[in-house]
């Protein structure tokens, strides 16, 4: 039993759907980490909480296992690789402890798919980024040419032209 005196839900918004998110890239941060042992108890998979920073996924939680230790070496490649991009997406190459990973913002690409076992959508993150990976900047403008018409100061208008309009030839 909890105490919950002082709690009134008529002052707290209700927490929206748990729909899957939509495919995209989400700024986000590492909240946790926790290294746990597989079902199977031969291994090891580095279990990460992540939160949607902003744009109208604010808040929600995401969640991603990186297979680190495990008899798959086809599994430990991808989850090594997967952290890799998590520690260049933050700037921290070589981390000593998976909580240095924590609260450092970073693009994260997340997917909808079918689970196996309940046939539920549900989402997947397919990889990880710097925070300004996504934001194209444009290229500065060409200059032009010396002697180009954009180069030549600008003078008066020329006036038209006798006989008709200045667009129509004589």
């Amino acid at each position: 039993m909890a105490d919950l005196r002082g709690f009134d839900a008529n002052t707290v918004e209700p927490n929206d759907s748990f729909d899957p998110l939509p495919n995209g890239d989400y700024l986000c941060i590492i909240t946790a980490s926790e290294m746990k042992p597989t079902k199977a108890g031969d291994g090891a998979f580095l279990e990460l909480e992540l939160q949607v920073l902003d744009g109208p996924h604010q808040g929600r939680k995401l969640w991603d296992r990186l297979n680190l230790n495990n008899a798959n070496e086809t599994a430990v490649r991808i989850a090594r690789g997967a952290l890799s991009s998590i520690c260049r997406a933050v700037g921290i190459p070589q981390p000593q402890d998976s909580c240095e990973l924590h609260d450092l913002p970073l693009l994260v690409k997340v997917a909808c798919k079918k689970r196996d076992d309940t046939d539920e959508m549900t989402n997947v993150i397919k990889g990880y980024k710097r925070r300004d990976a996504g934001v194209a900047t444009p290229p500065p403008p060409p200059m032009p040419a010396p002697g180009s018409p954009a180069t030549i100061p600008f003078s008066a208008p020329v006036a038209p032209r006798s006989g008709g309009a200045p667009w129509k030839r004589n």
